[in-house]
């Protein structure tokens, strides 16, 4: 019986370490989600969750630079990555594409946050 046990405690954790993502630039800082410079991520309402696609492209993916995923990066989890209009790839968190906003300047600045009642904070 222990040996079932621990059979299957072993896998468990290997299919955890199997589906964690790898070169995540996100991280849970003050109550929200943030890049690895600490600055805030944003969702935005016009995403649908879980299609794939970012509807902020051309002079909105400039206003709001997307997450970029870097070459090798892995999802898993709560994590995916999808593939932009322009052929890059973008992090995406529950499904929603990851922003960020370049008024956002320092660690906990959050100035995007409910622009145009449709950018959002990710709350952690």
């Amino acid at each position: 019986m222990k040996l079932v046990v621990c059979i299957a405690l072993s896998l468990a954790v290997l299919a955890g370490c199997a589906t964690a993502p790898t070169n995540l630039p996100v991280k849970a800082a003050g109550g929200m989600l943030v890049n690895a410079k600490g600055l805030t991520l944003y969702t935005f309402d016009k995403d649908v969750a879980n299609s794939g696609k970012s509807v902020c492209n051309g002079d909105c993916a400039v206003k709001w630079p997307p997450v970029i995923a870097a070459d090798g990066a892995k999802a898993g989890g709560d994590y995916t990555i999808i593939t932009r209009d322009d052929g890059k790839k973008q992090w995406a968190f529950r499904g929603k594409p990851l922003y960020t906003w370049p008024e956002d300047q320092e660690p906990g600045d959050k100035y995007g946050d409910n622009y145009l009642k449709v950018w959002h904070i990710i709350p952690s």
